[in-house]
C-alpha cells in the first residue's frame, strides 16, 4: 500500500482525539448497542473464502499460508501497487487456484472488495493507519476481518471496533501470531495447570534493531513505519509482548488490564542511523523523531498482577520479546528459553526449558514442522483460525482481546506526555471479564 504520508491523509489519522480519549476520564464504557460477542461461533462452512488486503512482505508471505491450509479459497487481493498484486496472484495460480480478482484502482479499492459476496474472511496487513478503517469496511459488509498488529492507532478507533463487531455480529481479530509460538503456548498450558502457582508477574518486549529496514527504499512500501516515530512517543508496537503474557493471566477471561503507566527513554537512534548512512538532500533529513528509543510500560491488572512491557526498535540490540512469568512456585524467561519451578530446582540455577515438552499445545504435537516464517507460529494461527471457521467454533481470541492488546499505543504516548501518570485502559468487555472462559488454550475439537 502507499506510504504512511499519503495513507494518513486519506484517512484523517488524527492524534489529538486519541489524546484526549487516553484520560481517565473517558474510560467509562460506552453504551452497547449489540450484544456481546463473547462466546459466539463462528457460521458452519466448509470453504472458507478470503480476500486479502496488503501485499507487501507481510501479505504476501501470508497469503501463502492461507494457499497451504485445506479448504481455503483465496478469491480476492487489493492492494495499490499492481504488481505486488499480480506478483501473489500468480501464487494463487500457481497453487491451482482459481485467478483471484484483483482491486488495484487506488486506495479505496479495498471497500469493493469487502463488498464482495463471495467473501467470509477479511486479511489486512497494511500499514498500521490503515488497519481501521480496511477493518471498519470488512465489518460494515458483514465480513469477519482479522487485522495485522495493532488493530488500530486510536482509543476511539478501538471502541469503534467493538461496537461495529457486535452490531453486525462478525469478528474482528487481532491476528497475533506471537500468541501461537511454541514456547508461548507451552507456558500458557503450564501457568493454566498451575505449574507456576499463583501468578504475579509477566513481561513481554518488541526488541528488534529495525534501523536498516526503516530506512530501505525498498523494504516498505514507503517510509509509513518510519514516521510513526515522528508522531507518537510511546509504545507503537505492543501486542507482541502483551497479549501472550495477558493470555497467561486470563485477561479478559477472569482478570483485566486496568491502567497503564510509561515512560520512555532519550531519542537518538534514528538521527544517527540516518546521519551515517542517509546521503544529504534524502527526505528522512525533514523529519523530527520523538518516539522514545526505549519505551517502559507497567501494566496493572483488577488482580494486582503487574506486566512490563518493552519496546525498542532503533539501537542495537539482539532480537527479544522477552516473554517472562512469575508466579509463587517458579519462573519462566525466554531469549533464551530457561525455567525455574520449586521442586524440582533448587540453589539458584535455571532449569531446561526443553525437558517441559510434554506440555505443548496440541496445535503443537499435531504439526511439529509447520510451514512458513517466525518459526512456524504464522501457520499455527492460520490453520487454527480457520479449523474454528470450518467448525463453526468459537475463535480463540476476539475484539475484546484486539482492543486490550492494542489499546497501549495510544496510551503509553498520552502516560508519557503526562510525565508518567497512569492512564485507564478502558474495560472493552463492559464488566464480562470476570467470567472464566477459553481462549488460545483451547480444547482439541
Amino acid at each position: 500500500m502507499k506510504s504512511a504520508g499519503a495513507a494518513s491523509a486519506g484517512v484523517g489519522l488524527g492524534l489529538g482525539p486519541a489524546l484526549a480519549a487516553a484520560s481517565p476520564a473517558a474510560a467509562a464504557p460506552p453504551r452497547r448497542h449489540g450484544a456481546t460477542m463473547i462466546g459466539v461461533p463462528f457460521e458452519r462452512r466448509s470453504t472458507v473464502r478470503v480476500g486479502i488486503v496488503g501485499l507487501g512482505n507481510r501479505g504476501s508471505a501470508m497469503t501463502e499460508l492461507f494457499l497451504a491450509v485445506p479448504g481455503v479459497r483465496v478469491v480476492a487481493l487489493c492492494d495499490t501497487v499492481w504488481a505486488k498484486a499480480e506478483k501473489v496472484a500468480a501464487k494463487v495460480r500457481s497453487a491451482g487456484q482459481p485467478a483471484p480478482a484483483l482491486y488495484t484502482k487506488g486506495e479505496g479499492d479495498f471497500r469493493q472488495l469487502c463488498g464482495r459476496g463471495d467473501v467470509d474472511f477479511v486479511y489486512v496487513a497494511t500499514p498500521w493507519e490503515w488497519h481501521f478503517p480496511m477493518a471498519e469496511a470488512a465489518l460494515t459488509a458483514g465480513k469477519h476481518v482479522g487485522v495485522e498488529c495493532p488493530a488500530a492507532m486510536e482509543l476511539d478507533q478501538l471502541w469503534r471496533l467493538v461496537d461495529l463487531s457486535e452490531r453486525t455480529r462478525r469478528h474482528c481479530m487481532q491476528l497475533e501470531n506471537c500468541c501461537y509460538g511454541r514456547n508461548e503456548m507451552r507456558v500458557l498450558r503450564m501457568a493454566h495447570a498451575g505449574k507456576f502457582g499463583e501468578l504475579l508477574h509477566g513481561a513481554g518486549a518488541y526488541i528488534h534493531d529495525l534501523r536498516e529496514l526503516m530506512f530501505s527504499p525498498t523494504y516498505y512500501e514507503g517510509p509509513w513505519r518510519r514516521l510513526w516515530h515522528t508522531r507518537l512517543r510511546g509504545d507503537v508496537y505492543p501486542t507482541h509482548g502483551f497479549a501472550p503474557v495477558a493470555n497467561y493471566m486470563d485477561v479478559n477471561r477472569g482478570d483485566r488490564a486496568v491502567r497503564i503507566t510509561t515512560f520512555g527513554s532519550p531519542t537518538a537512534g534514528l538521527a544517527a542511523y540516518r546521519a551515517q548512512h542517509m546521503p544529504p538532500g534524502d527526505a528522512s533529513w525533514k523529519e523530527t523523531y520523538v518516539g522514545s528509543d526505549m519505551s517502559v510500560s507497567l501494566v496493572q491488572t483488577a488482580r494486582g498482577r503487574v506486566i512490563r512491557l518493552e519496546h525498542a526498535v532503533s539501537n542495537p540490540h539482539p532480537y527479544s520479546r522477552v516473554n517472562a512469568l512469575s508466579g509463587t512456585k517458579g519462573a519462566f524467561e525466554d531469549y533464551p528459553a530457561r525455567i525455574y519451578l520449586e521442586p524440582e530446582m533448587s540453589g539458584d540455577e535455571w532449569g531446561d526449558f526443553g525437558a517441559y515438552a510434554q506440555w505443548d499445545h496440541w496445535l503443537w504435537k499435531e504439526h511439529a514442522n509447520p510451514p512458513g516464517g517466525h518459526g512456524g507460529m504464522d501457520y499455527i494461527m492460520i490453520f487454527r483460525l480457520i479449523q474454528c471457521m470450518q467448525q463453526g467454533l468459537v475463535p480463540d481470541f476476539d475484539v475484546y482481546d484486539a482492543a486490550t492488546w492494542s489499546a497501549p499505543v495510544p496510551l503509553s504516548h498520552a502516560s508519557i506526555k503526562a510525565k508518567g501518570a497512569p492512564q485507564e485502559i478502558p474495560d472493552f468487555t463492559r464488566g464480562l471479564w470476570r467470567a472464566g472462559r477459553p481462549g488460545v488454550d483451547s480444547a482439541k475439537p
